[in-house]
């Protein structure tokens, strides 16, 4: 059997991809989680979203990195106005933001017997992102309150432990 050469070079020779790869999906590395796991923040800080994270190291530094998660998340308060925001981040920076400091999602609430409200939100997030390195690089969700005090959120379920969902983030390494 012949040995083949792509472009008349020896495979160990091959530096980049062929033209006409752009666009492809190279990798893909995602994070399931189904617990359920309490957050606390406060107007000042955002916190790190305990098993929402994924790390993906990139072929050629030309590739793109599309991010897509689903947050499912809820919190008990008479305030609406302390609904948190999560933030996509790369490390420690966030992404995909729009000058924003977080994004926004979908939120349904319902009234309970002590006039309390249970807020459940389903965040979609999708980025495409442009890391412009070969490194192994580490995206992941953090959560942030609108307001000052802290708050505690509930991923995939409510404070008793009763879990309502499931949460998952997703990276895929596309060709550039």
């Amino acid at each position: 059997m012949a040995i083949i050469k792509p472009n008349n070079n020896t495979i160990s020779a091959i530096t980049a991809l062929p033209a006409g790869v752009g666009g492809k999906v190279l990798q893909i590395q995602t994070t399931f989680k189904s617990s359920v796991s309490s957050i606390t923040t406060n107007g000042d800080n955002a916190v790190d979203i305990t098993g929402m994270s994924v790390a993906i190291t990139p072929s050629s530094s030309s590739s793109k990195i599309l991010v897509q998660a689903s947050l499912f998340y809820m919190f008990n308060d008479t305030t609406y106005g302390s609904l948190g925001g999560i933030s996509i981040m790369r490390g420690s920076t966030a992404i995909g933001t729009g000058g924003q400091s977080y994004s926004s999602g979908t939120v349904v609430g319902e009234a309970n017997s002590n006039s309390n409200t249970n807020i459940f939100a389903t965040v979609p997030l999708l980025f495409l992102d442009s890391p412009n390195t070969t490194s192994a690089t580490t995206y992941k969700l953090q959560a942030k309150n609108s307001i000052g005090g802290d708050k505690t959120f509930y991923v995939n379920g409510r404070r008793n432990g009763s879990n309502y969902g499931s949460s998952t983030i997703t990276v895929m390494e596309i060709a550039g």
